[in-house]
């Protein structure tokens, strides 16, 4: 929790296999995180729609930890459960595997109505927190903004009400701009702020947000689907033929330094 009260808060990448988190740590980030868009795309599969087991993510949470040495927070989507007891069990579980933070998000998995209502969205909050028992970080989220509902004030009103059940951080990620993304951070101070990227309009720099306010920043997918980039203009390298740039990257004498580094 420290990093998060400190000047400046910090940057937390969002790793999706032991040598991404490898490298994350090699570069000096002092934690990482989980992210459930990313394990549920490398396993052929859907985020955000229960495809994804608790066991299944805690095990890919305990390797990064394992490999790193470093605070993981585990991306834990909805807290894999119907109801608060199943959430309070992921909590339990998640700090008897080593996690140092986990993210509970207000989402259903329903497709239909994505969004829990207020009150269940609170009492799961407000029993993770007595789950955790100041034993990991709790993050309380709401997707309102990345779930088709642009609604400033609710956004507001689920943060606080979040703080007030007792989450450490609080997060939603993609406000519209720079002057919600402030209303949100003055709205809950003194609770840190998570930050996915930037707000919606425009990527801004880590200074930038940190000028804002904003305690943590971290990438969901983004640093997954970046190398994805590099592999699809390497495919489309193979197919013209250029087996050159097809076959260009990190050298495996590097992977191997980075996969030793992370047994010993």
């Amino acid at each position: 929790m420290a990093l998060h009260t400190r000047d400046g808060g910090l940057v937390m990448p969002n790793a999706w296999d032991g040598l991404s988190a490898l490298m994350l740590a090699d570069a000096g980030f002092e934690a990482i995180a989980t992210s459930s868009a990313a394990l549920a795309t490398t396993l052929g599969r859907s985020d955000g729609r229960h495809e994804v087991t608790r066991g299944e993510h805690l095990e890919h949470a305990r390797l990064l930890g394992r490999l790193t040495g470093l605070p993981v927070n585990g991306d834990f989507e909805d807290g894999y459960g119907d109801t608060p007891e199943d959430v309070a069990a992921t909590v339990e579980a998640a700090v008897a595997s080593g996690l140092a933070g986990i993210g509970i998000e207000d989402t259903s998995g329903n497709p239909d109505q994505p969004i829990r209502d207020f009150d269940e969205a609170v009492n799961r909050i407000r029993s993770a927190v007595e789950a955790a028992k100041g034993r990991i970080v709790v993050t309380g989220r709401t997707d309102n903004f990345i779930q088709g509902r642009p609604d400033l004030d609710d956004t507001i009103r689920r943060l606080t009400a979040f703080a007030e059940a007792g989450a450490d951080v609080l997060y939603a990620p993609y406000p519209p701009d720079l002057d919600a993304l402030v209303a949100i951070v003055t709205a809950v101070a003194p609770t840190p702020v998570n930050v996915l990227i930037s707000p919606a309009d425009k990527v801004l720099t880590v200074a930038e947000l940190q000028k804002a306010g904003v305690k943590r920043i971290s990438l969901g997918p983004a640093l997954y689907t970046h190398a994805m980039e590099a592999l699809e203009q390497a495919t489309k390298a193979l197919v013209a033929g250029d087996l050159t740039a097809a076959t260009t990257g990190i050298s495996f004498e590097r992977i191997s330094e980075l996969l030793a580094r992370g047994t010993n």
